[in-house]
């Protein structure tokens, strides 16, 4: 029987070319003003995903090729 992904996770993670595993942090859609240019600029294309995390995500997203 074939597995589900989990759509939340589909959505949230973005499983790149090499097999590394990026997300986008919250808190950047409003209210931007009151925070600095450091923390809006960091990670702008997206923060690597931890180790303690990928086996989880691994689990979450069967059939995807998870470095």
């Amino acid at each position: 029987m074939k597995l589900k992904s989990h759509s939340g996770t589909k959505k949230r993670v973005k499983v790149r070319a090499s097999g590394k595993m990026t997300f986008n942090k919250s808190a950047k859609r409003h209210l931007l003003i009151n925070k600095s240019r450091r923390q809006k600029n960091k990670f702008k294309f997206g923060m690597p995903v931890t180790d303690t995390l990928k086996g989880t995500i691994k689990k979450l997203l069967p059939g995807t090729k998870i470095k």
